[in-house]
């Protein structure tokens, strides 16, 4: 899940939240939260809006290949830029 509120600042940000909740070893929440990044700095470069972001994972997330993980990140970018273009 993304939350997107506006930003003072030029450039998209981004924010994580991994809750252990959902990832109960270390190394599934950094290897989500190193998918995120990377996957983050694609789409800025792909001109995201200037928002702040916040990415949550979800309860099977920490399940996910990572191939997996990344197109449903591009989706979510993809949704979010469409969504802050109609605003």
């Amino acid at each position: 899940m993304i939350l997107v509120a506006e930003s003072s600042h030029s450039t998209a940000r981004l924010g994580l939240a991994v809750a252990r909740k959902h990832a109960r070893k270390a190394v599934d929440r950094n290897r989500i939260k190193r998918i995120v990044r990377e996957s983050f700095r694609l789409a800025s470069s792909n001109s995201l809006p200037a928002y702040d972001l916040v990415v949550l994972n979800r309860k099977q997330t920490h399940q996910l290949s990572n191939s997996q993980l990344f197109a449903s990140l591009q989706q979510h970018w993809e949704k979010v830029q469409q969504l802050c273009e109609k605003s």
